[in-house]
């Protein structure tokens, strides 16, 4: 066996050196086109193709297709490892750059706007609704007690959040917040941004706490509810709840919608672990997710809407029929947009 070896061995590094003066022959031959390409793929990479030159771009497809066939051939002939490695990683870059999708980042948003995200919300109707629900349920609860004990508008409403409007305040005084044109001097400003900061915190803790069986975000979301209930009782009660309705309807409408579509969302999340059905929790949990993150960027996007409404229209309109239509009327427009858009697409 020995001496069988030792007679195999001269010809095995025979082939070997022959397959390596092949391969090397081939590189030769080829690799002039090879490193083009691999400077068109990285131009392509870089820049995208769409923003390269026609005849660049051209070239980029020919070398596509002549670095296929030098891969083809090398497999035939069994060349080496590394050489084929490296054909492979090439052309599948290349591959990429000449046929994957070039979506720029404005037909993303587009397409986000159009199609994807009214076609989610339709899809996780059941749990925006629990949404609406759990802060129609609190403001109807907040309402009920105020009127039982006005000493529950303080349970509800925080000190900086009731902004010096709480049952000892003169109904001129209250009448004064909601018309005043100018909001700085009487600390309006101030109460706006800190509402908006404070929605826009109780938004993301709805959704991201909705994941922990739903509990977190519907309790969230009611108590929400029940500071809406408690201010708008102590409205009503001095006679202002049609001026309160108003002045928090220009803003109110898509601020508080925000914050229902993010309860949705988490609790879209925390139904996926609670009953995940045939699929495993982590796969139920994915497939719900898709919906859920949109969920939650349609929200931020109602979030930064109600922003523009609050500093730009609350104060600058006085008429009470404009707000409950500024409000309101840019309410239809979301729920338009939600039935409307991303219909009979794929």
């Amino acid at each position: 066996m020995a001496q069988t070896a030792r007679t195999m061995t001269p010809g095995s590094t025979a082939s070997a050196s022959t397959g390596l003066l092949r391969s090397a022959r081939f590189r030769a031959e080829r690799e002039a086109d090879w490193q083009a390409l691999e400077k068109l793929v990285a131009k392509a990479e870089q820049k995208g193709l769409h923003r390269m030159e026609f005849a660049a771009a051209r070239d980029l497809a020919a070398g596509y297709r002549r670095a296929t066939t030098s891969l083809a051939i090398a497999r035939e002939i069994s060349l080496d490892r590394a050489l084929l490695e490296y054909l492979e990683a090439l052309t599948a870059r290349a591959y990429l750059c000449v046929y994957a999708p070039q979506e720029r980042l404005g037909g993303l948003v587009q397409r986000f706007f159009t199609t994807s995200a009214p076609q989610a919300m339709r899809r996780s109707a059941l749990f925006i609704a629990i949404g609406y629900l759990c802060m129609g349920l609190g403001a109807l609860t907040g309402y009920l007690l105020y009127f039982e004990n006005e000493a529950w508008y303080f349970v509800f409403m925080p000190a900086e959040l009731a902004g010096g409007r709480t049952p000892e305040a003169t109904t001129g005084f209250l009448r004064s917040v909601i018309y005043d044109t100018n909001p700085d001097q009487t600390g309006l400003g101030a109460f706006a941004t800190f509402l908006f900061s404070n929605n826009t915190r109780i938004a993301i803790f709805v959704f991201g706490l909705g994941v922990f069986l739903c509990a977190p975000a519907i309790i969230l979301t009611f108590y929400n509810g029940l500071s809406l209930g408690a201010i708008m009782a102590l409205h009503v009660d001095r006679g202002l709840g049609w001026d309160m309705g108003g002045w928090l309807s220009v803003h109110g409408v898509t601020e508080l919608s925000a914050i229902c579509i993010a309860c949705g969302g988490g609790v879209k999340l925390g139904a996926a672990i609670l009953f995940p059905g045939a699929l495993s929790r982590r796969a139920a949990l994915q497939r719900a997710g898709r919906d859920a993150v949109k969920l939650a960027l349609v929200a931020a996007v109602m979030l930064l809407v109600a922003a523009l409404l609050e500093g730009f229209l609350r104060q600058m309109v006085q008429d009470m029929t404009m707000r409950y239509a500024i409000g309101w009327g840019v309410g239809a427009l979301w729920l338009a947009w939600v039935l409307l858009a991303g219909r009979g697409r794929a």
